[in-house]
């Protein structure tokens, strides 16, 4: 047995409103910077839908994750060694800009600047890549709450096996929002797909990163990923793609999307497996044992001896405790209702879902009978066979049998919760049905309906001891790089974070001169202002670049020279010489 720690997320679907917030959020902290306009760690996806970039579940053409080959053994699907050096300079598998979506922004200034004229300006799209007028046709939730569906609906690869079951009528049809980020895997493709060796698992916490030195842009990591959430900026030549926000999970928080969540659907956790067992449960045969394959390696944090070789293994005793606390092992091991995305991939996903049970209730509450009723919520599922098979060709390889279970375990605590919140006896048949207690019931019902803050994010900070080992692994970020917001560089978010004009609201001229310019902070002032200021990683001693004007210019509007602050740290005796130095008007 190895025992290693993974961090791992688990969204309740039916709690999605598909509000995008988790995205933008995202989009500000890590994405908002050149070369990243169409990047969206974090977006959140229709289904039915093609998804972003859109028919990236088509592995038949894109060629990502895993196989077995003739002899049973585990490669990559889009080739051994010899195939990717033959196609490095040449790479047909792999998403073309059209296939994400073309970035763009508005031409503000002749909107708002035009004089006055017969006809009303028009402010058009410019291409964020090449700053030329484009004609809109596709974006990253471009068929959000089934737009343009019966034009675009038969294109979901999920419907390949289930379209003549399938009507894009409104009244006919069933959605739900699927929010997606990196699955950090246990047996992730894209390191394995890397000739450069830049993306690498954490031991620590199992979060897979890039490594900005060693990455050469080859674009092989694009092409190994199924779920297709590795990305290349072309500003800077490198592969960027989810950190699972590690240095918020170092210190206990939860990630961005985590945090801003208004469903507050995700949990975060940590889970505890057996590395020695990954290789023989990505190997299993049939695609319909995947799901408790990888449930198998999982180990139960509670039993003696995990815990003994965990202590051997170097964990703390606080990551075992909070293992034994995590949402994540209740949600997948204890309760079974969370889901792995894909597991026909084989790259062992550690992002699970619980599948939504809303189609199933709204059917019965649309024949008018009652909705929360556990005989009628049991029938319906029976009888509703579409979006069982759909759930099931995204969650379990298309074997149907384990989401029937997660939908009936559902269905049963929705059920068994009214009666109680009636004030009449609990029904044990229902906890019985499903294979639990009445007690399970409520435990479940608490966690996934009323859980606090604490319950659903159970995150273990990082140790003192672990300092200097995360300290140079944070020098490899996969966004440490001039202008990214990584741990490298001047601050614990990079210099880039926070940037004074977000995308979204920028101008056309403004975002040129963004784009051309080799400098992150770009403002009025530059011909004062040569260097960056960034104080959150000032130690108090010297002037911090930046902070104030070379000798001898004024910046327009405040009294001085500005020498003062060249001279020596800020309130220095030189700075206050320097002051009284200024005639009275200038020091009034």
């Amino acid at each position: 047995m190895r025992l290693m720690a993974q961090m791992a997320m688990v969204m309740n679907l039916d709690k999605c409103i598909g509000c995008h917030t988790c995205s933008v959020t995202c989009k500000q902290a890590w994405t908002n910077r050149t070369g990243t306009e169409y990047v969206w760690f974090n977006n959140v996806e229709t289904r039915p839908g093609q998804g972003y970039p859109r028919g990236y579940e088509d592995q038949e053409k894109w060629k990502g994750g895993w196989k077995l080959n003739r002899k049973g053994r585990l490669g990559l699907k889009g080739g051994g060694r010899l195939q990717s050096l033959g196609t490095i300079f040449f790479n047909p598998k792999m998403p073309a800009i059209g296939d994400y979506y073309e970035p763009w922004t508005y031409d503000y200034s002749t909107l708002t600047d035009a004089p006055a004229q017969q006809h009303t300006p028009v402010a058009r799209p410019k291409s964020l890549i090449t700053g030329k007028n484009i004609n809109i046709a596709w974006s990253a939730n471009w068929d959000d709450d089934l737009g343009g569906s019966i034009e675009h609906g038969h294109k979901d690869v999920m419907l390949k096996n289930i379209a003549d079951k399938v009507k894009f009528e409104f009244e006919q049809t069933f959605m739900f929002y699927l929010p997606r980020i990196c699955e950090h895997c246990l047996n992730p493709s894209c390191a394995a797909s890397c000739p450069s060796g830049a993306i690498y698992k954490r031991a620590e916490d199992g979060i897979v990163l890039v490594d900005q030195d060693r990455c050469r842009g080859w674009r092989k990591c694009v092409s190994g990923c199924p779920y297709k959430k590795i990305y290349f900026n072309h500003k800077t030549g490198k592969a960027e793609k989810c950190t699972f926000c590690f240095p918020r999970i170092e210190v206990g928080l939860p990630t961005v999307c985590a945090e801003t969540c208004v469903g507050r659907l995700r949990y975060i956790g940590l889970m505890l497996y057996d590395a020695d067992k990954v290789l023989e449960a990505a190997s299993t045969t049939d695609d319909h044992d995947l799901y408790e394959a990888q449930r198998s390696v999982f180990l139960d944090p509670n039993d003696p001896v995990v815990m003994r070789e965990a202590e051997a293994a170097g964990i703390p005793r606080d990551w075992v405790l909070a293992a034994q606390r995590s949402p994540i092992w209740a949600l997948i091991n204890t309760f079974k209702v969370a889901l792995p995305l894909h597991p026909e991939y084989r790259t062992m996903p550690m992002v699970w879902y619980i599948p939504p049970l809303s189609p199933v209730v709204d059917i019965v509450r649309d024949t008018g009978h009652d909705a929360e009723d556990g005989e009628n919520l049991f029938a319906a599922i029976e009888a509703l066979r579409i979006p069982i098979e759909y759930l099931a060709e995204l969650f379990t390889a298309g074997d149907v049998a384990p989401v029937d279970a997660v939908l009936r375990r559902l269905a049963a605590m929705r059920s068994y919760m009214r009666e109680i919140n009636m004030g009449r006896p609990a029904d044990e048949s229902l906890a019985e049905a499903v294979g639990m207690t009445g007690v399970e019931i409520q435990d479940m019902f608490r966690l996934l309906a009323i859980a606090k803050y604490d319950e659903r994010y159970v995150i273990p900070p990082a140790h003192a001891e672990q300092a200097h080992a995360l300290e140079e692994l944070a020098t490899e970020c996969s966004l440490d790089f001039d202008g990214g917001p990584g741990m490298g560089g001047s601050g614990p978010f990079g210099e880039g974070s926070g940037a004074p004009t977000p995308i979204a609201v920028e101008n056309f001229q403004m975002l040129r001169e963004r784009q051309t310019s080799d400098t992150v902070v770009e403002s009025e002032d530059r011909q004062y202002r040569q260097g960056r200021t960034n104080l959150l990683n000032w130690d108090g001693r010297g002037t911090p670049e930046g902070l104030f004007p070379q000798n001898g210019n004024k910046i327009p509007g405040q009294p001085g020279s500005g020498s003062a602050g060249s001279a020596g740290s800020a309130g220095s005796a030189g700075s206050a010489g320097s002051a009284q130095d200024d005639s009275p008007e200038e020091r009034q």
